[in-house]
C-alpha cells in the first residue's frame, strides 16, 4: 500500500529506504554463518524472495542430535541476533520453501513422504509463481496447491509458461532443483561445537590441530593430502572469521597445519578479533592431491623425501609470515640471453587439483595426470661458460679499454670506480633471438674478468666492429665473488 495509507493505518511507522546491495550482503554473511550446521548452504534468489537461505543438512543433522533438535538449535540463536524466522524441513528445496512461508508452524519438520499432502492446501503462492501467473491461476478459479496436482497437464502446459509445470514439479519433487551455494561443499569437513566459547589464539590453535586430526584418517583412506585449507570461526554474535591456509605439498600433518594457522593469525593486521568468544570452529580441506605412500627403507629416497618435506615446510612457514605471493623461487627459461634464461614464480612445489570429487579421484572431466607436474630442467653446468650468482636486473653501461677493437677488456670504469683487469677469460659470444625479435639486436661477446683485487665481474661487448651498425657498447651484467 501507499506509505500515507500505511502511517494511517499504524500510528508510529519507522521508515527506511530500501537498500537492495546492504540487503544481500546482510543475507551473505547470515549464509556464511550459517555453514556451521552444514556447508551447504544456498542463499534464496529473487525469484525466491531474497530474504532467506536453504540449508542441506541431510548428512550433518545427526551431528546435532537429529532434524528437530537442529531447527530447534536454529530458531534460538537466529532469535537471540533479532532476527524471528519462520523454518521447514522436507524432502526438497521447494517444498521447504512452501512450507516455511504458508504452513502454520513457524519451525517445521515435516516427516520423509508426507510432502504431497502438506503442500495441497497451501495458496497457490507458495508455488513461487510470478505475479501474472498466479493472477490468471485465480481468476481461472485455482486458489489451492492441490487443485492443480491432480487436474492434466496438457491444458496447463498449452495456456502458461514453463513456469508453472517447472515450479509444481519443484514442490513436489518430481524435478531436480539446483542449488547454488554460498561456498562449494568441501569433500572433507570438519565441525566443533564448544561448550564454553574461546577467545585467544592459542586455543584458535589447538581445536584447529583436533580437526586436522579428526580428518587425517580419511584423508588418509583416500591416499590424498590437503592443499588447502580454510578454517572459519563462528562468534558468538554471528560473526564470522574466515581463514585460509596454503601449503606447498600435500600434507596430512595435524601438527604442521596448527603451526601455520598459528602463524597466519601472527600476520594478520587485525588482532584476533573474538568479541564475546567463538562458538565453533569448522576446517574444511577447499583443495588436495593425491598424496603417495613413501618407501622408507632406502636411505636415498628417505633422504629425499625428508629434503622435499623440509623445504616444504619452510615456504609454508614463511608464506604464512611474509603473504603467498612474497616467496620466490627462478625457474628455467628456454632462452639463451641470460636476462631471460629464468623466470621468477610463486614458490610451490605442484599445482593443486581443484574441484575433485571425494570419491574416484580425479573426478569426471578432470584434465590432470597422476603423478606431480615435471619441474624444468636446469641446464648442465659448464666451466667454460660460467653464469655469475648475482645477475644485475639490467646491465649497466661501462667505459672500457682494451688493447685491440675486439679484444678483452684491460680496464674498465663502472659506478664511478676505475678497475685494473689483471685475468680475464673469454669470448663467449651470444647472439640475438632473431626468431623472437622483429627488430635485429646486436651480438654480444661476454668476458669474465678479475681486478687487481680479486673482484670478479661479467662484462660484454654489445655489437661488432665493422659488421653491425651501431657502435660496440660495454655493459657489466653480473657479479661473481
Amino acid at each position: 500500500m501507499g506509505l500515507a495509507d500505511a502511517r494511517a493505518k499504524a500510528g508510529v511507522l519507522q521508515v527506511e529506504g530500501a537498500d537492495p546491495a546492504k540487503d544481500d550482503a546482510a543475507l551473505s554473511r547470515l549464509a556464511l554463518w550459517a555453514t556451521r550446521y552444514s556447508p551447504a548452504v544456498s542463499p534464496f534468489d529473487a525469484e525466491s524472495g531474497a530474504d532467506g537461505f536453504f540449508l542441506e543438512i541431510a548428512g550433518s543433522a545427526h551431528l546435532f542430535g537429529g532434524e528437530g533438535r537442529l531447527v530447534a538449535d536454529l530458531a534460538r540463536r537466529l532469535a537471540q541476533f533479532g532476527l524471528p524466522a519462520r523454518l521447514a524441513v522436507a524432502g526438497w528445496p521447494g517444498a521447504a520453501w512452501a512450507l516455511s512461508r504458508f504452513h502454520a508452524s513457524a519451525a517445521l519438520v515435516l516427516p520423509p513422504g508426507e510432502e504431497d499432502q502438506a503442500l495441497r492446501p497451501l495458496p497457490i503462492g507458495a508455488l513461487r509463481l510470478s505475479e501474472t501467473t498466479r493472477r490468471t491461476l485465480r481468476q481461472l478459479g485455482f486458489k489451492h496447491v492441490g487443485a492443480l496436482v491432480d487436474k492434466p497437464r496438457a491444458p496447463f502446459a498449452a495456456r502458461f509458461e514453463t513456469e508453472l509445470l517447472r515450479r509444481l514439479d519443484q514442490a513436489l519433487g518430481r524435478a531436480a532443483e539446483p542449488l547454488a551455494c554460498i561456498a562449494p561443499p568441501p569433500a572433507y569437513h570438519g565441525l566443533r561445537r564448544l561448550i564454553e566459547p574461546i577467545m585467544t589464539q592459542g586455543a584458535v590453535v589447538a581445536v584447529a590441530g583436533r580437526l586436522m586430526r579428526r580428518l587425517a584418517p580419511a584423508l588418509r583412506q583416500d591416499g590424498i593430502g590437503a592443499r588447502q585449507l580454510r578454517l572459519s570461526l563462528y562468534r558468538v554474535d554471528g560473526e564470522v572469521r574466515i581463514v585460509d591456509i596454503g601449503l606447498a605439498l600435500p600434507s596430512r600433518d595435524a601438527r604442521h597445519v596448527a603451526r601455520l594457522v598459528a602463524l597466519k593469525l601472527e600476520r594478520s593486521d587485525q588482532a584476533l578479533d573474538a568479541g564475546f568468544g567463538f562458538e565453533a570452529v569448522g576446517l574444511s580441506v577447499t583443495s588436495f592431491e593425491r598424496l603417495a605412500p613413501r618407501q622408507g627403507e632406502l636411505a636415498t629416497t628417505a633422504a629425499d623425501a625428508d629434503r622435499a618435506e623440509r623445504c616444504a615446510v619452510l615456504i609454508d612457514g614463511l608464506r604464512q609470515r611474509l603473504g603467498p605471493r612474497s616467496v620466490r623461487q627462478l625457474e628455467p627459461a628456454e632462452s639463451h640471453l641470460p636476462e631471460k634464461a629464468e623466470i621468477s614464480s610463486e614458490a610451490v612445489q605442484d599445482t593443486p587439483l581443484q574441484g575433485a570429487s571425494r570419491q574416484g579421484l580425479p573426478h569426471q572431466g578432470a584434465s590432470r595426470q597422476d603423478g606431480p607436474r615435471p619441474a624444468p630442467a636446469w641446464p648442465p653446468r659448464n666451466s667454460a661458460t660460467p653464469r655469475p650468482p648475482l645477475l644485475l636486473p639490467q646491465a649497466e653501461p661501462t667505459e672500457v679499454l682494451a688493447l685491440m677493437p675486439e679484444g678483452a677488456p684491460r680496464r674498465f670504469r663502472w659506478r664511478g670506480t676505475t678497475h685494473g683487469v689483471a685475468l680475464a677469460q673469454g669470448p663467449e659470444r651470444i647472439a640475438a633471438e632473431w626468431w623472437r625479435q622483429r627488430k635485429p639486436q646486436p651480438t654480444r661477446d661476454y668476458y669474465l674478468v678479475e681486478n687487481e683485487a680479486g673482484r670478479r665481474f661479467w662484462l660484454y661487448r654489445e655489437g661488432l666492429y665493422g659488421r653491425e651498425p651501431n657502435a660496440p657498447r660495454w655493459f657489466v651484467h653480473g657479479l661473481f665473488a
